[in-house]
């Protein structure tokens, strides 16, 4: 694995790592993998747009005197342990002489827009993840003499010079370790691992800086003696499928460093899915039960309009302290009108479970298991949730 000053980050290099490659550990696929990811983006914009925010503590999102949430926030910011997400009334208490600013997505799709042109100088091959993030597989690019660090390093100084906004960027052979070496330097940072490097990489990290796992899951794997990547290369698949089911394929690879995962130039959708926050929060059931069904009727007839029906049906609840539990129901066939109404009171007092004064600030309802409606083929939706608030998308939101 190596890392690159930020010095460096323009210049040119005698060696060329990446151009090259050994096979990976499993003699899978060889690729060739950049991960882009621009740093605290939706508020370096501001700053950039606004030079008097520059060396301040942004906040993008609501106001700290209201009930919205931190969508970004500037390296300054995330000293005081804010972060994306955060309640916006949290985020003022914890720095008062912060800057807190409405995000402005029109002008953030703009500069997307500027930053994935420089990457189609480079491949046609891109998987974007978000406005500020995507994969590249170069595997096949011949700039920079076929390196990809080369490129890596070419395309954050391109998105430099045209939008003066600062990219960080990860290398090697699979999506899966791209990823986690674009995290490495940041801000401004280029790493790659190289093959050879792969697996003893991953050995040493700790389980919770796997992409993949979550806070709870790494408390479950701590639970069980599994602390770093070396610890749970140590447990055999069946002893992964016993603890974490249809999820132990993927711990048992990125373990090894192995990931197969091509890079898609369509992002997978998977369902769809409608949400509301509220300005006061619901303290009725039937309130809520009313605010579901109306949702849920809105999305059946999204659903139909496109020619597709869906076969799970899910709630989602967020409480005043932001948890935010989910319950899904899956059937054989799909749901209708007179199912939906059925199953939602029974999801929803799921939900509710445990809360003596069940007070909700947000409720939504998805269907998932997407199929056409004629020929009840599967097909795949991008997740599409839109959130119905004020609160906005968060482009560098915390590991769930």
């Amino acid at each position: 694995m190596r890392l690159d000053s930020k010095a460096k980050c323009t210049g040119d290099m005698k060696t060329s790592p990446m151009d090259t490659l050994a096979s990976p550990p499993d003699d899978g696929p060889q690729r060739k993998i950049i991960h882009v990811d621009m740093d605290a983006f939706y508020a370096s914009v501001e700053q950039r747009d606004d030079p008097t925010l520059a060396g301040r503590p942004v906040i993008v999102g609501g106001r700290p005197n209201g009930r919205g949430v931190v969508a970004a926030c500037s390296y300054e910011a995330r000293l005081f342990g804010i972060h994306s997400a955060m309640p916006s009334a949290e985020a003022g208490r914890r720095c008062a002489h912060a800057v807190f600013v409405p995000p402005r997505f029109e002008v953030y799709r703009e500069v997307s827009t500027e930053i994935h042109a420089v990457f189609r100088e480079f491949t046609d091959r891109i998987e974007p993840l978000s406005l500020d993030e995507a994969y590249l597989d170069v595997t096949d690019a011949t700039a920079g003499g076929g390196s990809a660090v080369r490129m890596a390093r070419e395309i954050r100084a391109r998105i430099l010079a045209r939008t003066r906004l600062i990219a960080s960027a990860g290398v090697s052979y699979n999506k899966f370790l791209a990823k986690i070496a674009s995290d490495l330097e940041k801000p401004d940072g280029l790493a790659w691992i190289l093959p050879a490097d792969g697996p003893s990489f991953v050995a040493s990290l700790p389980v919770g800086a796997i992409h993949g796992v979550g806070r709870v899951t790494e408390a479950r794997m701590h639970a069980l003696g599994i602390r770093t990547g070396a610890d749970l290369r140590d447990w055999s698949r069946e002893e992964l499928a016993r603890e974490f089911g249809k999820s132990h394929e993927f711990y048992y690879r990125a373990a090894r460093g192995i990931d197969h995962r091509p890079v898609r130039t369509e992002r997978i959708r998977k369902s769809m899915g409608s949400e509301r926050t509220f300005g006061e929060n619901l303290v009725e059931p039937d309130a809520m039960l009313a605010v579901l069904q109306r949702l849920a009727d809105e999305l059946l007839s999204a659903l139909a309009a496109r020619g597709l029906e869906g076969s799970t049906l899910t709630v989602k609840v967020r409480f005043p302290d932001f948890d935010t539990p989910t319950r899904s129901h899956s059937q054989t066939r799909a749901f209708d009108a007179i199912g939906v109404r059925r199953t939602l009171p029974i999801l929803l007092t799921r939900a509710l479970e445990g809360r003596a004064v069940p007070a909700v600030r947000l409720l939504g309802v998805s269907f998932g298991s997407l199929a056409s409606s004629d020929d009840h083929h599967p097909v795949q939706l991008e997740l599409d949730w839109p959130e119905r608030s004020a609160s906005p998308r968060s482009d560098d939101a915390p590991r769930s």
